[in-house]
């Protein structure tokens, strides 16, 4: 059965799939990505995991996978095929995709985490249909993927999409990437956790506990809150000003909490819209698999790409 690799690597866990033609997941795996043992050790997991996949392959599916697709953190290099940094791995300038494809022997395709997961959300998940999208997932930090049919846009460098670092509170809180007032900085997962467990005075209290205590009409809670969607509304509005997407994908764990989060969210965009095209403001289907499902989008990308080439006279 004609299948591909599919991985997804994070901060403390790796996603694996084998994935059919069709899209069907033919199997599902994960292992620990153990950065605790340094860069190296999670380079030889990770071509660990691809082999082992590839021989659950041939042992139960009867072949080889014919690709593989691998998503990664941080910086990549996704034309050269290199994992440029990444600060929570420890590594710089990676060869991930020349180590994975001589391990393997089948070409493999390298992305970044959020755009691949963008690229899973625009073809086949919130995102369908729609021929210009961003995606950004509310996580520790911001990030984004601009969709343009069917297809996630790197940018000249591999930075775009990065919104969660446009700054909306000049002179504010300091950020790890230099600047000051970012908006990772008041719209993420974990600044809303920060901010919450201070104002609440539970250091073990997250984001999902003040979503909690705003549904249950906390005014403490629902301060907290609305200053957080202000925030993102502000660097929303920047980023559709720039884009015109038709669609806005809203993600990661923040995104969990629903309407609690939409629906003030869509009125603080509304207000702050004027001559702009307000876009649909949508959750994202596929959770945490995005990220997988696009490192398999990528593999089954080069096999079509190389099915068209050798059919071409």
């Amino acid at each position: 059965m004609r299948h591909v690799i599919a991985l997804d690597v994070g901060g403390t866990g790796m996603k694996a799939a084998l994935v059919g033609d069709d899209g069907t997941l033919l199997h599902r795996a994960r292992r620990a990505t153990g950065r605790e043992r340094g860069p190296d050790a999670v380079v030889a997991t990770i071509l660990d995991f691809a082999e082992d996949l590839r021989a659950y392959g041939v042992e139960h599916l009867g072949t080889p996978a014919l690709a593989a697709g691998l998503a990664v953190p941080g910086i990549v290099d996704e034309e050269r095929g290199i994992a440029s940094y990444a600060a929570n791995l420890g590594w710089r300038d990676v060869p991930l995709r020349a180590l994975l494809t001589e391990r393997l022997g089948v070409p493999v395709a390298l992305g970044h985490d959020v755009r691949t997961g963008g690229l899973a959300e625009g073809r086949i998940g919130a995102g369908k249909g729609a021929d210009r999208f961003l995606f950004v997932p509310l996580g520790t930090g911001i990030a984004g993927a601009i969709g343009i049919d069917g297809r996630v846009e790197a940018g000249a460098h591999g930075f775009a999409g990065e919104i969660g670092h446009i700054v909306v509170r000049p002179g504010g809180a300091p950020c790890p990437c230099g600047q000051h007032g970012c908006l990772e900085r008041y719209a993420s997962a974990s600044a809303v956790s920060e901010t919450w467990a201070a104002v609440c005075g539970k250091p073990d209290a997250d984001a999902a506990d003040c979503a909690a205590a705003v549904a249950s009409g906390d005014p403490k809670a629902v301060r907290v809150w609305q200053e957080a969607v202000d925030a993102l509304a502000d660097g929303l509005v920047t980023a559709l000003t720039l884009l015109d997407p038709r669609t806005l994908i809203i993600g990661g764990g923040l995104a969990e909490a629903g309407e609690v989060l939409f629906q003030p969210l869509r009125d603080a965009v509304r207000q702050r819209v004027t001559f702009q095209k307000l876009p649909a403001i949508v959750p994202a289907a596929l959770g945490d698999t995005a990220g997988c499902l696009g490192a398999g989008l990528l593999a089954r990308d080069l096999l079509n790409h190389t099915d068209r080439t050798e059919v071409t006279p």
